[in-house]
């Protein structure tokens, strides 16, 4: 309504001071001229106003982007410098044992961040018994020198025998007792070695977890073992509900 009404206006101007009709078109135009380009120059500045919003809005959206790029980015460091923490453990335990692997008395695996040093009961124990042995301490003080200086991590040692009724003048109830005294006995031993205690845990699990079936000696030997896994220290163990 107002710049409709600004040519008018100029004209009740000119009316009033009595110009001639050709000044009085003259500023007329003038008028329409300015008229235009205000409108003009306000089209661009509107135009202005909206690209300026429009690249507010990419900035903002590259920021977030490379905000989020940044959190990938250092995860992803993170993740390597687990990674190659790991395989620094893997490869000093696998040197520190590594006439032990040859042999086939010790194996080690790496599984979704998981390591597993696994020892047969012959290497770390007489028959029958739960006390360590001096080749299975030899063994265990490699395993200790890898694992003293874990942070974030639990060492957890794992008992296993198979299927074999254990005798009674050995001094154990059952495989029950036996696998679980012999797992507590190594976490023992590796504190000793100074592996810190807040970061150890034993488990027995009797002739229950074999590897393959108990139908034939070496298969038996196969079960007898002792099991050390490093995991991460937030892990928690699943909770079964005892029927009362």
């Amino acid at each position: 309504m107002g710049k409709r009404m600004l040519p008018m206006l100029c004209i009740a101007v000119a009316l009033g001071c009595g110009v001639s009709k050709d000044e009085f078109a003259a500023q007329r135009r003038d008028a329409q001229q300015n008229l235009m380009k205000y409108q003009h120059e306000t089209e661009i500045s509107d135009a202005l106003a909206k690209k300026l919003v429009h690249v507010e809005q990419q900035n903002t959206a590259l920021q977030q982007q490379l905000g989020e790029a940044t959190a990938t980015s250092a995860k992803l460091e993170e993740e390597k410098g687990a990674l190659e923490a790991r395989s620094a453990q893997y490869q000093q335990l696998a040197s520190a044992l590594q006439s032990q692997i040859s042999s086939g008395q010790v194996e080690i695996s790496e599984l979704r961040g998981k390591m597993t040093v696994k020892l047969k009961d012959r290497i770390l124990f007489s028959s029958a018994s739960a006390s360590l042995n001096k080749e299975g301490k030899a063994a265990l003080d490699a395993v200790a020198e890898a694992f003293k200086d874990l942070k974030g991590k639990n060492v957890v040692v794992a008992g296993y025998t198979d299927d074999v009724p254990i005798g009674s003048r050995s001094g154990f109830m059952d495989n029950w007792a036996l696998s679980t005294a012999r797992a507590v006995n190594v976490v023992r031993y590796l504190q000793t070695k100074g592996v810190s205690p807040e970061v150890l845990g034993a488990a027995g699990f009797a002739e229950y977890r074999p590897l393959v079936p108990n139908d034939s000696a070496p298969n038996r030997s196969q079960n007898r073992r002792i099991e050390i896994a490093l995991m991460a220290a937030d892990y928690t163990p699943p909770v079964v509900d005892v029927p009362k």
